[in-house]
Parts: structure tokens; C-alpha cells; sequence
């Protein structure tokens, strides 16, 4: 078995670097190489936030409710439709979408564009997942939707909350980012009420699966982090499966997938209150 492996292992390695060396001129990305790293993407997405409008939400009430979907894997549609439709109700205040929202490919950024274009009475805010860094997708996703790191406040009457969206799309935050998300959280996070985190790459992992997690160094200061500063949620995708885990004060949200053809997919609302952020999956 262990001669087979090793094996299989060899001619793998072999075919990538005939591939490799074959298309050495040519940009792509995905299962061979990436052409962004996190660092990048982290540096433009910083440039995008320090020349556009501050993301900020103001609410005539102190309760609301948000969506948030993961791995729409857009190609099909229906589920994502479904989704916008139920995002209009009045309550609503945003959408999130966690990543792998597309395959990577233009044509698929493009049907996304379109439809999200055709629906501007919602406020969405998208983040990257690793499917969106396919074929050079960072590019379009970029040229599109602007920043993949970033902050959204919600203001209501008697107080605001604080959404922090980070970019896990390669695996890994990057010590840039981290010094980031480790500044706001220090420097930012008691003027809010409630503070809620959102990123692609799942924290915790409760089954066998292929789909990586953040690396284990960086998984315990994130931990760390989020309990040190009383980070109220994390809302994850990836592994398209829910699943949910309490860590110290924070509960940790992995989200169904999106995905039309799967039989498990669902969305989640949050429900905000003075008292709480709550949360039930809405199965589509």
C-alpha cells in the first residue's frame, strides 16, 4: 500500500511539472498555482477601503436581522434567487455572502454581477472564498467588488455593531491582515454593542473531510483573539455542512452551502437585539 501511494504520489508530481512547464507563460490560477497571495490581495483591498465611502449601515430601529450564505458555486442560480428574494424582507438590513460565491471564471463573475446589479435595493457585502481565486478570479472578483477586507458598521438609535469581514480565500490570514484584524479588535471593538466576525475558511471541524482549515498557529491566536475581545460570533462557510461550536464567549457558525443541487442548503438569518445575536438556518 505504502509503495502505491508513494507511487501515485510521483506521478502526480510528475504530470503538474510537465503542466507547469508546458503553460509556464501562461497567468492562471487554481489547483497548480496562484498568482495572488493573501498579503496582495490584503494590500489592495486596504487601498480600495482608504478611497471609497466608509461601509456603514444606519437603521431606524434597535432589532434587525441579516442573511448570510456561503458556497453559492454560482454557475446554477435558483438557490441564490431565493436567497435575494428572501433578503428584501423589511427587517433585513444586509446581505453577506462568505465566499466561493463563483467557480473563479469571468463567466460566472459576470451572471453574479448581472443579477446582484438588478437588485440594488440590498445592501450586500461579499468576501472571497479559495473557489473565487480559481482561474485568476481575485481579478475580476477585485475589479467588481472592490475590497475583500473590510468592516461594515450597523448604527441604530441607541447603539452600533461591528461586522468584520476577512479574506481566509488561500487558506491563511497573513500576518498583514492579522496585524489588521488585531488592531480594530484592540482599538475598536467597545465603542460597538455587538461584534460579529465573517470569513470563508471554517474555524473547527466535526467530520472527515478534504476542505482545509486555517493553519493550527494561527487558528490558536485567532481563538484567542476572538475571546479576548468578546467577538459574539463567527460565521464561516467551506465545508458545506453546518455545524457549531462554542469557544469561550463566542459561538462559532459553519454554514451550509448554497449550492442548487445539494439537499442541505440553507442560509442563516441573524437576529439582532439590544440583549443578543441570535441566529436560526433558513433550508432553502
Amino acid at each position: 500500500m505504502a509503495i502505491k501511494s508513494i507511487k501515485i504520489l510521483s506521478c502526480t508530481l510528475l504530470i503538474l511539472s510537465v503542466i507547469s512547464g508546458c503553460y509556464k507563460d501562461v497567468d492562471y490560477t487554481g489547483f497548480i498555482r496562484s498568482t495572488d497571495r493573501v498579503n496582495k490581495r490584503f494590500s489592495q483591498s486596504i487601498q480600495w477601503n482608504n478611497h471609497n465611502p466608509d461601509r456603514e449601515i444606519i437603521i431606524n430601529t434597535d432589532n434587525y436581522s441579516l442573511m448570510v450564505a456561503a458556497d453559492c458555486h454560482i454557475g446554477g442560480t435558483i438557490n441564490f434567487e431565493k436567497l435575494l428574494s428572501i433578503s428584501k424582507a423589511p427587517e433585513t438590513s444586509a446581505l453577506f455572502i462568505v465566499g466561493d460565491i463563483t467557480t473563479g471564471r469571468k463567466e460566472d463573475y459576470d451572471i453574479i454581477k448581472q443579477i446582484l446589479d438588478e437588485s440594488d435595493s440590498i445592501s450586500y457585502f461579499l468576501i472571497t472564498g479559495n473557489h473565487d481565486l480559481y482561474f485568476d478570479g481575485w481579478k475580476t472578483f477585485f475589479s467588481y467588488f472592490g475590497s475583500s477586507t473590510y468592516t461594515v458598521s450597523i448604527e441604530t438609535p441607541q447603539a452600533k455593531d461591528l461586522y468584520i469581514c476577512i479574506d481566509t480565500g488561500g487558506g491563511t490570514v497573513g500576518d498583514k491582515q492579522l496585524a489588521w484584524l488585531r488592531d480594530i479588535l484592540r482599538n475598536t471593538r467597545n465603542n460597538y454593542r455587538h461584534c460579529v466576525v465573517i470569513t470563508h475558511n471554517n474555524f473547527f471541524r466535526n467530520r472527515f473531510t478534504t476542505s482545509t482549515n486555517p493553519l493550527v498557529e494561527e487558528l490558536y491566536v485567532l481563538l484567542e483573539l476572538f475571546m479576548e475581545h468578546h467577538v459574539n460570533l463567527v460565521i464561516t462557510g467551506h465545508d458545506h455542512q453546518r455545524y457549531e461550536e462554542v469557544f469561550g464567549t463566542t459561538t462559532y457558525i459553519t454554514l451550509d452551502a448554497l449550492k442548487d443541487e445539494l439537499s442541505n442548503a440553507s442560509c442563516l438569518k441573524i437576529i439582532v437585539t439590544d440583549e443578543s445575536t441570535g441566529y436560526q438556518f433558513i433550508k432553502m
